[in-house]
């Protein structure tokens, strides 16, 4: 298992040209300035080097839906609201940009553009993780004899199956064909757009490096776990040129560089913070998480449900759905690749389904759902169906429809409400399951993060189920930590992991009870009966 390495401590960052004595400057107070761009929300945290946060600023992303299937975000007002959460979290910590040690970022994953970086002109909105436009296109190739003669190939099986929302299909689509040949086109994933533009401001020179994190690249379907490349065959494939692709590098990459002093502002123009970490979203809770070694597993129970088992310096081929992924990568002198992977499983609907069931007026707040779920013995038959985008693995139909079933006069709010709850649920479980059975471990424990983690009713039910025990931690902000936790170690405010446990206070485990496992798992074996209701609608 690689870790990162040892470090020196460094100094807080100061000044642009400013001198600091050497004996002060270790002294100096250390401050990380976090920044999460997420679905639905750009948030940015000041934390101190005890982790605790001294100021913070959120934001609403504006997601477009021009088209049913289509989910887009305009790239400029991203970057305005990007540069008002770290103005406003900094101002908020009552702190000035020169006492900012560095900055580190974590970004959702398989979202992206295709511009002209020199001249700043965008071919079209970033498309995101969630959208479908290209469904059809990769079906065509799952279907393709191309696709048929190659399923020799192990790592085959991970690139070209079950997973809709390949960004390769996407870009396929959306390429300026005059661009590319006149070498003006680029792909930027949202983490290289983020570092294009911290490290370019608004000056004229925009030949910064190119370039994304590992742990971004590797869930686009065009990287290869398996190399630790961008896959020649995906892209001889899809007809996409990988020099328009950026390079990758490792989470320890020392050339992130710093923040241009015109990106943010005249109140910045003195200062140059350096950029300590870039990582995407998923790996930033499973640090925040600190699971750090083989066989430890997070649930992040956010827009979405990602489960992420980490399987050691193994690459884990899997068939049922779920995909390997490059959980991290320290790069060593003695031991060039130093990547840990992990398995990942998704439900693409969890908080989506809280929001939607809000918005039909089944409940005011979410945070009432729980005691409302409790109030009622059961559902009373009744059970939902949480596919507003499909069922992903080990179910892999993106076809499929939501909707309750079972409905009677008796039924009441409360049923439909606890029905919700338990669907988003047994979709998990099936996660587990088939994690258990791709990588033949056995698991003891999951740590849970993000704002759905915080219903007990659906961490209670969660452990009952799977019969594990389910460890919440006090801090629901696992992607924030995380991102900090990977700055301090790489910036030298931390030396290694070690340092890091001492930050991880849980707020309470959830112990299975036995004596609720038979009636819940009959229930989940009769919702699982009606999946078939659901199946290929669309």
């Amino acid at each position: 298992m690689s870790a990162p390495p040892k470090v020196a401590v460094k100094p807080a960052g100061v000044a642009k040209d400013s001198q600091c004595a050497e004996d002060s400057c270790p002294g100096s107070p250390a401050f990380i300035l976090a920044l999460d761009v997420g679905t639905t929300c750009v948030r940015s945290f000041v934390l101190d080097e005890q982790c605790e946060v001294r100021g913070s600023a959120v934001d609403a992303v504006e997601l477009l839906n021009p088209q049913p299937g289509h989910f887009e975000i305009e790239p400029e007002s991203l970057w305005r609201k990007i540069v008002g959460v770290i103005t406003q979290a900094v101002k908020n910590a009552k702190l000035t940009p020169p006492d900012i040690t560095c900055l580190t970022i974590c970004t959702q994953r398989c979202t992206f553009l295709t511009w002209d970086h020199r001249s700043g002109e965008y071919y079209h909105n970033f498309i995101t993780w969630k959208d479908l436009r290209a469904d059809e296109l990769v079906d065509q190739w799952n279907a393709s004899w191309t696709k048929s003669s190659m399923n020799w190939f192990s790592y085959a099986l991970f690139l070209l199956t079950c997973q809709s929302r390949f960004l390769a299909g996407s870009v396929l689509k959306l390429m300026n064909g005059q661009a590319l040949m006149q070498k003006k086109a680029r792909v930027e994933l949202l983490d290289s757009w983020i570092l294009h533009k911290l490290r370019t401001g608004s000056s004229s020179d925009k030949d910064v490096e190119h370039i994304t994190d590992v742990t971004s690249s590797t869930a686009t379907g065009l990287y290869d776990p398996f190399t630790l490349s961008w896959s020649p065959l995906i892209s001889w494939l899809f007809g996409i040129n990988s020099k328009i692709l950026p390079r990758v590098v490792d989470n320890g990459y020392k050339g992130f560089g710093h923040v241009h002093p015109t990106a943010f502002g005249s109140d910045w123009a003195n200062t140059e913070i350096p950029i300590a970490a870039s990582l995407s979203d998923q790996t930033a809770a499973i640090w925040g998480s600190q699971c750090f070694q083989r066989n430890d597993v997070k649930v992040t129970m956010g827009t979405g449900a990602f489960l992420n088992l980490v399987t050691g310096d193994r690459c884990q081929a899997a068939i049922s759905g779920m995909y390997p992924l490059v959980a991290w990568q320290f790069k060593k002198p003695t031991r060039q690749q130093g990547a840990v992977y992990c398995i990942e499983g998704a439900s693409h609907d969890f908080g989506t389904v809280v929001t939607w069931a809000q918005s039909c007026e089944l409940f005011d707040s979410p945070a009432n759902t729980s005691d409302i779920a409790q109030s009622v013995p059961d559902t009373n038959d009744v059970f939902f169906m949480p596919a507003f985008s499909g069922l992903g693995p080990p179910v892999n139909d993106y076809r499929s429809a939501s909707g309750f079933i079972g409905l009677t006069p008796s039924t009441t709010k409360a049923h439909m409400v606890r029905a919700l709850l338990e669907s988003i649920v047994f979709r998990l479980v099936q996660l587990i399951e088939a994690a258990e059975k791709e990588t033949s471990q056995k698991l003891h424990m999951i740590r849970v993060d993000g704002g759905v983690s915080r219903n007990d009713f659906v961490c209670q039910f969660l452990a009952d189920l799977s019969r594990l025990r389910v460890e919440r931690a006090e801090n629901a902000e696992s992607s924030i930590m995380g991102a900090t936790f990977m700055a301090g170690i790489n910036h030298g405010i931390w030396r290694d992991v070690e340092d890091l446990k001492r930050f991880r206070q849980v707020e309470r485990v959830f112990e299975p009870r036995a004596k609720e496992y038979e009636t819940i798992a009959n229930r989940m074996d009769k919702w699982s009966r009606t999946i078939a209701r659901f199946s290929d609608w669309y």
